[in-house]
């Protein structure tokens, strides 16, 4: 079982890998907060840990499954074992059934009745195109009220006053096909956000299954993770969260929500959104708040490129068997990158197919050789300049299914997918091989 166990023994770790960076100079919750974050990620930098905010003596902590390395480090495997490693998580038969037990360390404080203000809570305002500020890093624990299984998922909330929020939710999703499930749809209906969270939970809960995401989050560990009833729902919570609140969402008690940065690089649309009536406000002594940056590449990792690379892998091996594939979080999950050792001129335009079938919002997608790293722009851009013959080597499928919000598709998700087939053809003109040079211990030259 791995040593991480909630979110500040994986700052530890990340610390340790290099991968933290301690924000000290003191920084404002509206929008100066995730201006650095959002820095960082794309300087390479660690996953800030705020530790100066205003208005707040709670820590921030932010981007901490944004990337290869951090990814690796939450599931305890190696980078080039992500994928295996998460196609092994996500096979129901090893998922490992979460734990009940009677206490936990957010029950530390708790606040109920009056003492509730979700104004005093650290939430930031992160874009200057959102509608105020919005819980974006927190899971939405609820209970199928049919079957009682548990349910991990993410909903934007929006802080409207001292005890209530907005809950956008979308059809598809699992919480609002409980809510409609019950004979009373209208009813309130009992739900726990928890943040402040061992990775494996945040990764577990980008995951759309019919089975109860913490399954795969035990899995991730070895081990079951341990659970406590909510104070005043009863939900199963995860005993090793920072923060917790509690609350009912009033189907029915809709008002206006958003909008918000969204995956797709835009801000999303203003909604008729249900809201929540928060009944507790739970933490542990010195809490970390958690966030996660909107449009931007922790939002995406976790829900498009974690739980869909496996997907995507399982088909196109269909085809190839040593294929290797990544979505790009740069890309907003409407691209993929394959990988293949090539064997037939036309084997590029069947894999690139087979992609855009795995997942609807695949819509680019391009073929490069093994000589090729697709964890590099720079490298893919290289591939596309010098392999692709724009009049040959390009293929379109119009009018296919894709998702309602990319924002090339119309209102129902209908647009023009694209394969790339940006390997090299030999057959067509020989050049050699690539220039190369081995890579150094820098430290041996300079310092």
């Amino acid at each position: 079982m791995s040593d991480i166990c909630d979110l500040r023994s994986y700052i530890t770790a990340l610390e340790a890998a290099g991968q933290l960076s301690r924000i000290k100079k003191e920084v404002s919750l509206t929008h100066e907060l995730a201006d650095v974050a959002a820095t960082l990620v794309r300087q390479g930098g660690g996953a800030p840990l705020f530790e100066n905010v205003t208005g707040t003596d709670w820590p921030v902590f932010s981007s901490g499954v944004s990337n290869q390395k951090r990814a690796a480090i939450a599931l305890g495997c190696e980078e080039n074992e992500i994928i295996d490693y998460m196609t092994h998580v996500l096979e129901p038969q090893n998922g490992i059934a979460p734990v009940r037990v009677e206490e936990a360390a957010w029950q530390e404080n708790v606040l109920t009745g009056d003492e509730v203000d979700i104004t005093q809570l650290p939430i930031p305002t992160h874009s200057r195109g959102d509608g105020g500020a919005f819980i974006t890093g927190g899971v939405i624990i609820s209970k199928d009220p049919v079957s009682g299984r548990g349910n991990l998922s993410y909903n934007r909330m929006l802080r409207m006053d001292e005890r209530t929020f907005g809950f956008n939710v979308n059809e598809w999703r699992h919480v609002r096909q409980f809510m409609e499930s019950r004979d009373d749809p209208a009813a309130p209906f009992p739900v726990a956000i928890a943040m402040g969270l061992d990775p494996a939970i945040m990764i577990a809960a980008g995951v759309k299954t019919d089975e109860d995401e913490l399954f795969i989050a035990g899995a991730i560990r070895g081990g079951g993770i341990p659970v406590c009833r909510g104070v005043t729902v009863d939900v199963d919570v995860p005993t090793t969260a920072e923060l917790v609140i509690e609350g009912l969402v009033h189907p029915t008690d809709k008002r206006p929500e958003g909008p918000l940065a969204e995956f797709h690089g835009y801000h999303g649309e203003l909604w008729e959104s249900p809201t929540v009536e928060v009944t507790a406000i739970c933490f542990r002594n010195r809490p970390i708040y958690q966030t996660i940056i909107p449009g931007w590449y922790e939002h995406i990792y976790i829900g498009n490129v974690l739980p869909r690379e496996p997907l995507l892998r399982n088909f196109i091996r269909h085809l190839n068997k040593t294929a290797n594939v990544h979505i790009p979080p740069y890309a907003n999950g409407f691209a993929a990158i394959i990988q293949i050792k090539r064997d037939n001129p036309g084997q590029p335009k069947n894999l690139a197919m087979a992609a855009m079938t795995a997942h609807i919002n695949i819509r680019n997608v391009i073929v490069v050789d093994e000589d090729i790293n697709i964890y590099d722009p720079a490298e893919v851009l290289w591939a596309l300049t010098n392999r692709v013959d724009w009049q040959h080597d390009i293929f379109r499928v119009p009018n296919a299914q894709g998702h309602e919000m990319d924002p090339v598709a119309d209102m129902r998700g209908v647009s023009t997918k694209l394969g790339i087939d940006a390997t090299y053809k030999r057959e067509r003109r020989e050049y050699g091989e690539r220039v190369s040079y081995p890579m150094v211990d820098l430290s041996r030259y300079l310092g």
